[in-house]
């Protein structure tokens, strides 16, 4: 058996936040979070060098939208704003996940997710 060692490392956002892309017109729900990048190289090296983000942070998978698609996006921390706009995401897959609670404008993940 092979131990894996845990490494504990703070977010600034949680599942379940509603966040926006800084430099780019979407916007999100957290829906997991990698403690660091843990995709492809092949996509990371699409990503143009000059806006390239450092792969030692949190990334994020978002169930995004922008003003004409929603899709699932992956994010490093250094690319995420809170987004206080207080509005549900319209992605179709947010309802197998989360309960929004419109008095406080936020998610929760569903009891029965995962089950």
């Amino acid at each position: 058996m092979q131990k894996r060692s845990t490494k504990i490392v703070e977010t600034r956002f949680g599942i379940g936040q509603v966040v926006k892309h800084r430099l780019f017109p979407f916007r999100g729900v957290v829906f997991d979070i990698d403690p660091e990048f843990d995709n492809t190289d092949e996509w990371y090296e699409a990503i143009p060098e000059d806006v390239r983000p450092a792969k030692e942070q949190p990334y994020y998978h978002l169930l995004a939208e922008n003003d004409d698609t929603e899709y699932v996006a992956y994010v490093s921390e250094q690319n995420l704003l809170l987004d206080d706009s207080g509005k549900p995401v319209r992605h179709p897959q947010v309802e197998e996940i989360f309960d929004w609670n419109s008095e406080n404008r936020s998610y929760t993940t569903r009891d029965n997710f995962g089950h």
